[in-house]
């Protein structure tokens, strides 16, 4: 069995950790600094940790290869599973043509494009962020607010900016999940940490969106829509995290905050609203490229994009409508029903885990490493559960097993770069974590005491930035913010939620996901721009993060603890 030493360069921690850090820095300059596609810059990042963990670890060539597929294995399933399933059912909807219902139905809720934004922004794509993730509820909602007649750079920024907050718990809490399985820490526990730390973040970034529709005098007419939304999106959040399913998180908080303000509407409307242009825009399907000027009240003229085309009038019958939001009732419905005690029993049934061949590492206790066994439980999946939702979809939406298919090769070839990327990364993860270079880092970071509940988030914001992953980050960084907690005395289910705290905030500022916005709204080459209008933003938040993280760490807020 393969024991590591964590100070295995000169007997030295800094060294040592110097060293260790090389296949993380390696690859965050090739992403950052050079713009290398993330596939490549991951694969380097292996081979440097691979080198590191023979050359200065002195782990076996068998351990280190085995670490690395143990890690892309995990990353294939339950991860990519999931995801693959998710965009499958997206892609159902845009096949049959609901999923522009769905958009047109949110669009007639209220004509007030601050309204519009949190409604779509950040309920919707609270809801997508939940089914899929992985950029799709930015590209998705930019796309929708173009259509609503924002004009790009706008409809891109309040996108990226709505994307923080459900990111944690993004396709059915697989940063979570993944968390879990790289830290060896409890799902249900990790889950509730980070369910009482990022409910303040659904509390402020809707009247951050209104400010960045409207400035100070949207603030003034609309705050009671961000406040309703916000606020009840925070409730369900901690009472689902905590109380009831990670994995229906987002979904819960989404339906249920946009409800609320549906409600809301009823009995209070803005005395200032602000409308688009005075032609109806709806969004059609993707492949159209017919653009029309749109005019404003303030004398501007936008034009739509071309991917949303313009139409004068829509009608959507209520069957078409209930239609629309089917697939997503029935995901709930379906993983409500997974969680009911006789069913999971049932579902166990259909799985096994075992100890990967040829893989005996210890941890830090002389051990044998919990990271190396591998669990392969198909049925309760989420993924596919996910699966059993889509073919309900099918019989709803009458879809025919030919489209069907279609639409499910256009998700594998969709996701071709991005399961790639998280195999990857998961490999890199799983070989830093058992070859004991994360464990150095831990213990080297360890050294800011009580700073850690600053430092921690800092760290899982880098980590998403450069990434663009919660996922990623977490599965790099978990066990590194674990290590340092046990080394400082700290609570390692605090520091492990910190860092998917902390990453939600970096996603507004990832290349991957100015690149999507910029390429959804057709405004490549103006990332720049972008990045300068959301930076304010991601730091604002990130600063009232590190310091509730830090307040867990004192008496002041340590009992919010799980």
């Amino acid at each position: 069995m393969f024991q590591p030493d964590y100070t295995p360069v000169a007997h030295s921690l800094g060294w040592s950790a110097a060293v260790a850090a090389l296949p993380l820095v390696i690859m965050f300059v090739l992403l950052g600094g050079l713009r290398v596609r993330a596939p490549i810059a991951a694969a380097v990042g292996v081979g440097t940790a691979a080198l590191i963990a023979w050359g200065a670890y002195h782990m076996p060539v068998a351990q280190v290869a085995d670490s690395a597929v143990l890690g892309f294995a995990y990353g294939m399933f339950p991860i990519m599973w999931l995801v693959l399933n998710a965009i499958w059912i997206y892609n159902l909807t845009v096949q049959t043509g609901h999923r522009d219902v769905l958009c047109r139905s949110m669009a007639s809720i209220s004509p007030d494009q601050r309204i519009q934004a949190v409604i779509v922004a950040f309920c919707f794509g609270a809801l997508i962020e939940g089914l899929a993730g992985f950029g799709t509820p930015v590209a998705i909602t930019s796309l929708m607010l173009v259509a609503l007649r924002f004009s790009p750079l706008k409809a891109a920024a309040v996108a990226l900016v709505a994307n923080t907050a459900p990111v944690a718990f993004a396709s059915l809490g697989i940063p979570i999940v993944a968390l879990s399985g790289v830290t060896g820490l409890p799902l249900d526990t990790l889950g509730a940490m980070v369910g009482r730390q990022t409910p303040i973040l659904a509390c402020i970034v809707p009247f951050i969106l209104i400010f960045m529709v409207d400035g100070r005098a949207g603030l003034k007419h609309a705050w009671p829509a961000a406040a309703m939304g916000g606020g009840v999106y925070a409730i369900v959040q901690f009472l689902c995290s905590n109380f009831f399913s990670v994995e229906l998180t987002d979904i819960a908080g989404s339906i249920i905050s946009a409800g609320s303000i549906v409600l809301l509407l009823r009995v209070w409307r803005p005395k200032a609203p602000l409308v688009g242009a005075t032609e109806k825009v709806a969004l059609t399907h993707e492949n159209q490229s017919a653009t029309a000027p749109v005019g404003r009240p303030d004398g501007a003229v936008l034009t739509a994009h071309p991917a949303s085309g313009v139409r004068d009038e829509v009608a959507d019958s209520r069957r078409d409508v209930l239609l629309a939001y089917a697939p997503y009732v029935m995901v709930t419905a379906i993983f409500s029903v997974s969680m009911w005690k006789p069913f999971t029993a049932l579902l166990k049934h259909g799985g096994t885990s075992f100890a990967w061949p040829g893989l005996h590492v210890a941890n830090a206790a002389h051990k044998a490493s919990p990271l190396t066994v591998y669990k392969l439980d198909f049925l309760s999946a989420a993924g596919t559960l996910l699966l059993a939702s889509g073919l309900l979809t099918m019989l709803v939406l009458r879809t025919s097993v030919g489209q069907a298919l279609r639409a499910y090769a256009q998700a594998a070839i969709q996701l071709r770069s991005a399961a790639l990327t998280v195999g990857l990364v998961l490999a890199l993860a799983y070989l830093l974590n058992l070859s004991g270079e994360t464990t150095t880092l831990g213990l080297w970071i360890a050294g800011a005491g009580g700073l850690l509940g600053i430092v921690a988030p800092i760290i899982g914001w880098l980590g998403v930035t450069v990434t663009g992953s919660d996922t990623s980050s977490n599965s790099l960084f978990g066990v590194l913010q674990v290590s340092a907690a046990h080394s400082a005395g700290l609570s390692p289910t605090l520091l492990a939620a910190a860092n998917s705290s902390g990453g939600v905030i970096g996603k507004m500022l990832s290349p991957q996901s100015l690149v999507i916005a910029t390429a959804a709204v057709q405004m490549k080459g103006r990332e720049g721009d972008l990045f300068r209008v959301v930076l304010k933003w991601s730091l604002l938040l990130l600063a009232l993060m590190c310091l509730l993280v830090y307040l867990q760490t004192t008496s002041w807020l340590g009992w919010m603890v799980a």
